[in-house]
């Protein structure tokens, strides 16, 4: 992959496909042999509930795995993605081959479960810095995704009204300490992701301290991590930016402790427990013999 994924529609369907195509061939393999005891032209009516509130996310894998087995079933949504649903809510209702039905379920309600907890997550988390006075904090993700799934979870994250980070080592520079301890300091880091800089969204380089926020400036950053501050420096750290670079929050980020940061006016606050430390939403699919 060479380019930033742009999340059309159109790219969102078609990683759906690869993804929901990639699970049902882990789990069906050769066959689904309880599903072939059931007569191969019985068709069911399905609905999807959701046994708790949320914000739903994952519409395009739930149409892909199913219309895979069965390019005829007929989906109706009753919440769209991004939309928040209360509990026991029906979520979408299908018609197709029962075989079909009972062969897709467990993919289908595994994308759903997953991508709907990290839209309700980011969600939280958006929600809770718009309750600050005058704060412009975006709340961002990172790479800390479940491998395979990364484009998943950073789309969910979306849903949530979150925004994305890179999206892998490709597309972006971000220099951390240990690039900065093997490339001889951070300005000399600096100097030479310039010299790569066209070819990136952003360079961004991670500081510890406020001395090193300092010298990340006077060698001309223009984004900057403030890797674990406490309050008190990362109001110290807007002070001294005054401006100059845009800054990013990172550690120590929880739902009692994100309004705060926010409050310092920092300008993006990235989250690792948006896509990596979630609870999946609770999801059912109950059938009906036409």
């Amino acid at each position: 992959m060479n380019a930033v994924f742009d999340f059309s529609a159109a790219s969102v369907a078609a990683l759906a496909l690869a993804d929901a195509s990639r699970a049902l061939d882990e789990d069906i393999g050769t066959g689904d042999l309880t599903a072939g005891l059931v007569d191969p032209e019985a068709r069911s009516h399905a609905r999807i509930l959701a046994r708790e509130a949320a914000v739903i996310c994952g519409r395009p894998w739930v149409e892909a795995a199913m219309l895979r087995l069965d390019p005829q079933a007929r989906l109706v949504w009753h919440v769209a993605d991004g939309q928040r649903c209360s509990a026991n809510q029906g979520i979408v209702e299908i018609t197709g081959q029962s075989r079909a039905l009972l062969s897709a379920e467990r993919t289908l309600l595994n994308f759903l479960q997953l991508l709907s907890a990290v839209a309700s997550q980011t969600a939280a988390y958006v929600q809770a810095v718009q309750a600050v006075p005058g704060n412009r904090a975006k709340i961002i993700d990172t790479r800390k995704t479940l491998p395979g799934l990364r484009l998943a979870q950073k789309y969910a994250v979306r849903c949530g009204g979150g925004s994305n980070h890179r999206i892998g080592l490709y597309d972006a520079v971000l220099i951390k300490e240990n690039h900065i301890a093997a490339a001889s300091g951070i300005a000399a880091v600096l100097q030479r992701a310039a010299q790569v800089a066209s070819q990136a969204v952003f360079v961004e380089i991670e500081v510890e301290t406020l001395a090193q926020l300092q010298e990340a400036l006077d060698a001309g950053a223009k984004m900057i991590l403030l890797d674990n501050m406490d309050l008190a420096q990362l109001r110290e750290a807007v002070r001294i930016t005054a401006g100059r670079a845009i800054l990013e929050v990172s550690g120590g980020v929880g739902l009692d402790t994100v309004a705060g940061i926010a409050a310092t006016g920092v300008d993006r606050i990235s989250i690792g427990a948006l896509t990596k430390d979630i609870k999946a939403v609770d999801f059912s699919m109950r059938f009906q013999q036409l």
